[in-house]
C-alpha cells in the first residue's frame, strides 16, 4: 500500500501547498467515515491477527498501539473513519474554548528529503461549541470502534493569567465525549503557551481540571475522563522532574512526549523558517524523553511516545523506552494513509517474536 501512495497520489498531493494538501486529507478521510460499509470492509482487513492482545492503559482497550497525533483533525471531521485505515486509537485538536483562525498563511512547509515538517499553524479550530455539537451527532464513549482523545489548549486571546478558565471552559463542554483528554501546554505556536509547562502555572492549571474532573464524577450518569498532559521536546531534565512531581500530586493518568521542537538539528540549522519541527528530526529526542519518563517513574505512568515514527524501527525503539502506545501525524504525510495498518501488524508481529 505504500508504494501504491508513493506511486499514485504522493506525488500528485505534494504539488499542493502543505496545508492545502492537508485539508484534501481530512476531505477524504471525511468521505471515506460517511460510507460504513467500505470503512467496515477496510477494518476488516486491516485487523490484527486472532489472538493479539489489546493494549491496555488508563483505563481503556486499545486494538493496537498507534494512534493518529492531534493536529490532523483539528475539528472532529475525519475520526470516525480512522479505525479502517488501521489506527488503534485517535486525538482530536487541538481545541480551544474559543473559535480561532490561527497564524498568518503560509505556516506549513514539507521539507522531504528529511522526512519533516515545520508548521507555525497556531491552534487553528473551531472551538469548542462547535466541535462539542458535532461530537454529540456521532458515536459516543463505549459505542466507539476505537478510543477517541480529545486535545485541549489555551485561547490565543486568553491572558496566560486566565488559562485555567480558559481550558475548563473547554473541559466542561468536551468531557462528556471524550475517552481521554489532553492537556497541551507544548506548541510552540501559541504565544506564551509554554509558560504553561512552569511548575507553578502547571500547579494551577492542573489542580484545576482534575478538581473539575472529580466533582463531574460525582455528578450522577457522569465518569471520571483520564487526563494525560502532552510536554515539549525542548524541556531540561529539571523541567521534566519538576512537571513529573506536579503530575504524580495530582495523580494524572498518562504523559505524551512528545510535541514539536523548535530546535533546528543538522539541515534545518540554516531554515528560516519559524515554529515546530517534526518528523524524522524529532526520532531521537522524543526517545530519550520517553526513556527518561520511564525510569523516572518507574514505568508506573501510562506514555504515548510522538515524534519522528517513520517504521516499525523508529515506533519500535519508543516501546522499547517505556512507551505504552506510539501516535503518528508526519510520518503518516510520507508513508500514506495505510502507514498505520502497516505499522500496527509489524509491531503485532513484533510482540509474537
Amino acid at each position: 500500500m505504500g508504494l501504491f501512495y508513493e506511486k499514485l497520489f504522493r506525488r500528485a498531493l505534494f504539488g499542493l501547498d502543505s496545508e492545502v494538501a492537508h485539508e484534501r486529507g481530512v476531505q477524504g478521510m471525511t468521505l471515506l467515515g460517511a460510507v460504513p460499509p467500505l470503512c467496515r470492509a477496510l477494518e476488516a482487513w486491516s485487523r490484527l491477527p486472532a489472538g493479539t492482545r489489546p493494549v491496555e492503559a488508563f483505563g481503556l482497550k486499545f486494538p493496537n498501539a498507534v494512534g493518529l497525533a492531534a493536529g490532523f483533525d483539528k475539528n472532529a471531521q475525519a475520526w470516525p473513519a480512522a479505525a479502517a485505515l488501521g489506527f488503534g486509537h485517535v486525538e482530536i485538536g487541538t481545541v480551544t474554548a474559543l473559535a480561532q483562525p490561527g497564524n498568518p498563511k503560509p505556516r506549513m512547509f514539507r521539507y522531504p528529503a528529511q522526512e519533516a515538517v515545520i508548521n507555525r499553524m497556531g491552534f487553528n479550530n473551531e472551538g469548542a461549541v462547535a466541535v462539542a455539537a458535532r461530537l454529540a451527532r456521532q458515536a459516543g464513549p463505549g459505542a466507539r470502534r476505537i478510543p477517541l482523545g480529545i486535545n485541549l489548549g489555551k485561547s490565543k486571546v486568553t491572558d496566560i493569567d486566565k488559562a485555567a478558565e480558559d481550558y475548563l471552559a473547554s473541559f466542561a463542554l468536551l468531557a462528556d465525549y471524550a475517552d481521554y483528554l489532553v492537556l497541551n501546554v507544548s506548541s510552540p505556536n501559541t504565544p506564551g503557551l509554554r509558560q504553561l509547562q512552569d511548575e507553578s502555572r502547571l500547579r494551577e492549571l492542573l489542580g484545576a481540571v482534575t478538581r473539575a474532573n472529580r466533582e463531574r464524577a460525582e455528578q450522577p450518569g457522569k465518569r471520571r475522563v483520564p487526563v494525560l498532559l502532552k510536554i515539549a521536546p525542548d524541556l531540561t531534565w529539571p523541567q521534566i522532574d519538576a512537571a513529573l512531581g506536579v503530575i504524580a500530586e495530582f495523580a494524572l493518568d498518562g504523559i505524551i512526549a512528545t510535541n514539536t521542537t523548535l530546535a533546528r538539528p543538522g539541515f534545518f540549522a540554516k531554515v528560516n523558517e519559524a515554529g515546530g519541527l517534526s518528523g524524522a528530526p524529532l526520532r531521537r529526542r522524543s526517545t530519550e524523553i520517553i526513556y527518561y519518563l520511564a525510569r523516572a517513574t518507574g514505568g508506573r505512568l501510562p506514555i504515548i511516545g510522538v515524534g519522528g515514527i517513520t517504521d516499525a524501527a523508529s515506533a519500535g525503539e519508543k516501546l522499547d523506552a517505556g512507551a505504552t502506545l506510539v501516535q503518528v501525524y508526519t510520518g503518516m504525510i510520507y508513508r500514506g494513509p495505510f502507514f498505520a495498518a502497516e505499522l500496527a501488524r509489524a509491531l503485532a508481529e513484533r510482540q509474537r517474536n
